[in-house]
């Protein structure tokens, strides 16, 4: 290993044969109930000559590098010149840079203004991954997201207005038995006011080590649900999903049960069927011990 990463280390599956860059370590909000990625670290920007000194260190070995990941959680948390002078060093050590991108907190889209947000997509940085999770402001606060649907919907229109491109998750199974419908309909409401590149569904995988945190500020009993009805979530999202421009959806993370692949709304009914017949027990699912995250 080319530098010593500050570990867990996480990253998107796209990102699977990006350089990894930890601009900062750990999430600056760290309270989301269901995620338990940066529990064991505190959150920090790390110092500039540091990320600039990996920089170095891999462009020497992989100068042809075309794709950079700004890890940890919540690389947007830094000032943005801080981020502008990560983007620089990056241009300068890899001629062959096609895009750096990052993950995107609610609170990040919010505190960036649009023309700071532009000046990052203008040095690089231009695509985020955005962790919707559910459109349910109820279910928002059960898992202790830290946003509201307004709030994402806000934060949302700033990138695009700044010219970045998104990449979206939702959880399937966040609202347990009690509230699928009410979770699947209000996402399906969100996500069709806001302007996404790429939508993909994870289904929800509760940590061991946050199990009893997750089930208590869930504030009433949460009974999981199973392959069927989560595949039946699946169906109900798709069909109420009408985006405000095409968009590519993806099931295909390793926690979901059935991958799909395609475009909405062009697909829809394709990807329908395809659920139809999982339901009917005619494909194969992931086995669970396959499944994580």
């Amino acid at each position: 290993m080319l530098i010593a990463y500050d570990m867990p280390l996480w990253r998107p599956p796209s990102e699977a044969d990006s350089f990894i860059l930890q601009a900062t370590l750990g999430c600056s909000f760290n309270h989301c109930s269901f995620c338990a990625m940066y529990r064991t670290k505190a959150f920090a920007i790390r110092p500039l000559e540091q990320v600039r000194a990996e920089i170095r260190t891999v462009a020497r070995a992989y100068p042809s590098a075309r794709r950079v990941f700004l890890a940890d959680g919540d690389a947007l948390a830094a000032p943005t010149d801080h981020l502008l002078a990560i983007l620089a060093a990056l241009r300068a050590a890899f001629p062959r840079l096609e895009r750096a991108s990052s993950y995107a907190l609610p609170a990040n889209l919010l505190k960036k203004s649009v023309d700071e947000l532009t000046q990052l997509r203008e040095g690089g940085l231009t695509l985020l991954y955005y962790g919707i999770e559910t459109g349910s402001a109820d279910l928002l606060k059960r898992i202790t997201k830290g946003a509201t649907p307004e709030a994402m919907v806000a934060g949302l229109a700033k990138a695009k207005q700044a010219g970045l491109r998104v990449s979206a998750t939702v959880i399937l199974g966040l609202g347990g038995q009690a509230y699928w419908r009410e979770h699947i309909d209000a996402t399906a409401d969100l996500v069709n006011q806001v302007e996404l590149d790429y939508l993909s569904t994870l289904q929800l995988m509760i940590d061991p080590s946050i199990h009893d945190e997750f089930h208590r500020k869930f504030r009433e009993p949460f009974q999981e649900q199973d392959d069927r009805a989560l595949l039946a979530e699946q169906a109900r999202l798709i069909e109420r999903l009408n985006p405000l421009k095409p968009l590519v959806f993806r099931s295909n993370h390793a926690s979901n049960a059935l991958a799909l692949a395609g475009n909405l709304p062009q697909d829809r009914q394709r990807l329908l069927a395809q659920l139809r017949l999982a339901l009917a027990g005619e494909t194969r699912l992931r086995p669970e011990w396959l499944r994580g995250y």
